[in-house]
């Protein structure tokens, strides 16, 4: 988080430079996400999750129909097991849910397309490419299960690779300021998690059974709706 930071703070001292300057939009954003992923083709239910991240955007009051746009930020991706039961001397008992995380960092680039809506507001449809590293999961949280058959860290691909793409509204607030309302959806190109079959697993209730497991090749598809302020740095030629 600490580099996505500074990488934020370059950019914005580029812009600030006498040669080239040009104006831009910058911002902080974030919300809820819900989060999706198939395991060997099984779907998974939803993780409730969040994201948070910052922005900046070119901007050219002569063209505001194009804007490129560099975003970096912390999202977390995953999913989760609900209504799971078992039933124990004739009753039946509901499992608490259990949530399978990954903690991302993240850093985005794409471009958007925007059509005015009316003297203050704007919508547009963005499409963008982002690279992903793994901070850590919560799978340590199965360690006392002492199963093979939850995932593993090791088996977690550190850098992924995905795009994005959704549609959002922008508004003023003020002369420089504004705010902004996103919706979008973030498929993974690359694997989040890549474990091969393993074979001769004892099983956990019978150590006199033996068990395959087989191959979990996992990616993500995170759904993201996101509220943001934006700022406007315009730059004005004097000659």
């Amino acid at each position: 988080m600490k580099r996505l930071i500074l990488l934020f703070a370059i950019i914005t001292l580029a812009g600030n430079t006498d040669l080239k300057a040009q104006s831009f939009a910058f911002g902080f954003k974030g919300g809820p996400i819900l989060g999706i992923q198939q395991w060997n083709s099984f779907d998974r239910d939803p993780l409730f999750k969040y994201h948070g991240m910052a922005f900046i955007e070119s901007y050219d009051e002569n063209n505001e129909s194009v804007s490129l746009f560099l975003q970096g930020g912390y999202h977390i991706r995953g999913s989760a097991i609900r209504n799971s039961r078992f039933t124990n001397n004739n009753q039946i008992y509901n499992l608490p849910v259990t949530e399978y995380i990954f903690r991302n960092v993240a850093l985005s680039l794409g471009a958007k397309k925007k059509q005015e809506l009316s003297d203050k507001s704007q919508w547009y449809y963005l499409l963008g490419i982002r690279g992903e590293y793994n901070i850590n999961t919560n799978f340590n949280e199965f360690d006392s299960f002492g199963s093979i058959f939850y995932p593993n860290d090791f088996y977690v691909r550190k850098f992924v690779g995905g795009a994005i793409f959704g549609a959002g509204m922008e508004f003023m607030l003020g002369e420089l300021t504004g705010g902004l309302l996103e919706l979008t959806i973030n498929p993974d190109i690359t694997r989040q998690y890549f474990q091969p079959p393993i074979g001769n697993v004892v099983a956990p209730w019978d150590p006199s059974i033996t068990l395959n497991v087989s191959e979990r090749n996992i990616r993500n598809i995170t759904v993201e709706l996101t509220f943001g302020i934006r700022f406007l740095r315009i730059v004005e030629y004097v000659d």
